[in-house]
């Protein structure tokens, strides 16, 4: 059995030399390739993102405008299995509770109701508390806000209630408020089943109740395995400003791009070509989109999984990464080669300004070989 795993931290902006978020990217694929399924490793990868306070979402989430800690977190395998959850605090790991709505969409009802996708707010906590493999995660809210996030949290809440002082350039250690929007996610592939998941603390000074992509079928992460409109398997799992990437259903809209792709019977040359479809539905299913709705630089960033059979059952892995953002940073490992390598990509400095004058998105995008 193959697995495969691929994580990221965000697109934003990162600093090259970002040691500890390198360390938890890395923690991450190490750990979930003790796992034994697609859904397991994306599972326990994502987890481990989200008990590091450096990474926003779980224990590192951004703060509402109220202070409190309130995640989104989506888990989907290759046979269109999913579950999430919105605007849930208490909640140590909210990917392990979206996991478990996953599992209890697929037990037959006794009056036949029609299964939740989606639990938000105090239903998903509701849920998680008597639920037999979750209620170990209900925790104290307060435990969830650390000093990081709400040092953060005090010198822009500070700013939000000054409209005189918003254009004063803020310190470095606070960073600029939109480069704090990122999400963390995971694609996984073991034997040809493919999965992805995505978790976020969301945006810093969010209105209570506030639900982003990674609570939203088809716009944090997407799955399929190969099947007969499919000749090749995906996943992925995006970042970004939530409102736009929702609009766009960005995540199902890669997956349908890959599904309308051409049947190799029918003897076309080159009809697998992930570039291009990621470079297509990214600018003119999300960019041009959120441009004509007035945002002047759309943050977007896709972390990519393909799989195909290759010959002599070796199957043919690529992680891809596109994203419209400074940076964007990711690790990949696999049981094959276990000694993660991460990275934080970033885009060449003359596509930087691309994007503000014209309709020519600056997309970034980069491709390895698992």
């Amino acid at each position: 059995m193959h697995t495969f795993i691929a994580v990221h931290g965000g697109a934003g902006s990162h600093s090259s030399a970002s040691k500890e978020l390198k360390q938890a990217l890395r923690l991450a694929c190490k750990t979930a390739l003790e796992s034994s399924s697609s859904l397991d490793v994306t599972e326990k990868a994502i987890s481990i993102l989200e008990d590091d306070p450096n990474l926003n979402a779980g224990f590192g989430s951004n703060l509402t405008l109220e202070g409190t800690v309130e995640c989104d977190a989506a888990i989907m395998d290759g046979q269109n299995h999913f579950g999430s959850v919105g605007a849930v605090s208490g909640v140590k790991n909210p990917i392990r509770i979206a996991r478990a709505i996953l599992e209890h969409s697929q037990v037959p009802d006794p009056l036949g109701r029609i299964p939740p996708l989606t639990l938000v707010s105090s239903g998903a906590h509701a849920f998680a508390s008597k639920h037999p493999h979750t209620s170990s995660q209900i925790v104290d809210a307060e435990t969830l806000v650390n000093e990081k996030a709400k040092t953060r949290w005090r010198y822009w809440k500070d700013r939000w209630s000054s409209a005189n002082s918003i254009d004063v350039s803020p310190p470095t250690e606070y960073g600029n408020l939109h480069d704090l929007q990122d999400t963390v996610g995971a694609v996984a592939c073991c034997s040809g089943n493919m999965a992805a998941g995505v978790s976020s603390g969301g945006l810093l000074l969010k209105m209570e109740g506030r639900c982003g992509e990674a609570a939203v079928f088809g716009a944090g992460c997407w799955a399929q395995n190969i099947c007969p409109k499919a000749q090749i398997g995906m996943a992925c799992s995006i970042s970004g400003t939530g409102e736009y990437i929702t609009r766009s259903g960005l995540a199902r809209a890669l997956g349908k791009a890959f599904e309308a792709l051409p049947n190799p019977d029918d003897d076309l040359e080159g009809i697998v070509d992930p570039h291009a479809i990621m470079q297509q539905v990214l600018v003119d299913e999300f960019w041009k989109p959120s441009r004509d709705l007035g945002e002047s630089s759309p943050s977007a960033g896709i972390l990519l999984m393909t799989y195909e059979d290759g010959a002599d059952n070796q199957p043919i892995v690529r992680v891809w990464c596109a994203f419209t953002t400074p940076t964007m940073a990711i690790a990949y490992a696999s049981s094959q080669d276990p000694n993660p390598k991460a990275l934080i990509l970033r885009r060449p400095k003359e596509m930087d300004h691309t994007g503000g004058r014209n309709d020519n998105a600056p997309v970034y995008m980069t491709a390895f070989s698992l």
